[in-house]
């Protein structure tokens, strides 16, 4: 159903740091960027390398970019040991735990992942839902 999704962060080189590593955890690359230092709408984007992005990181104003109450945003991973990797980036590169790496059997039988805040507040999983 998705084609893309954007994030506003307040900093962009700094979310840029955070996203690098932790969805390369993943398999995600940064795709493209269009960064110019003091200059509005500056971007960064990640997907798969050679493909489009599916996930963009936007600068914006302090008083406008924050993260939603209730909003949360999964990626999947391809294994349980990215959904490790990835919550050990984060933690490294100035996200917060919220929930660390382990099976949800409340979310199903095959539920396995771990969940970070990134520095802007924004709620991100890292998710496996297959059998191993």
């Amino acid at each position: 159903m998705l084609h893309h999704i954007s994030l506003a962060v307040t900093d962009i080189e700094r979310a840029a740091k955070f996203y690098d590593h932790t969805l390369a955890a993943l398999g995600y690359v940064r795709v493209f960027e269009d960064l110019r230092p003091g200059e509005e709408d500056q971007a960064v984007g990640y997907g798969f390398a050679g493909q489009g992005d599916k996930f963009c990181i936007k600068q914006a104003e302090v008083s406008s970019a924050s993260a939603g109450h209730g909003f949360h945003l999964a990626f999947s991973a391809p294994n349980q040991g990215a959904v490790h990797e990835f919550h050990k980036q984060a933690l490294l590169h100035g996200g917060l735990d919220n929930g660390g790496p382990g099976p949800r059997s409340d979310y199903g039988p095959n539920y396995y992942a771990s969940f970070v805040v990134d520095p802007d507040g924004h709620r991100l999983e890292a998710v496996i839902n297959r059998a191993a």
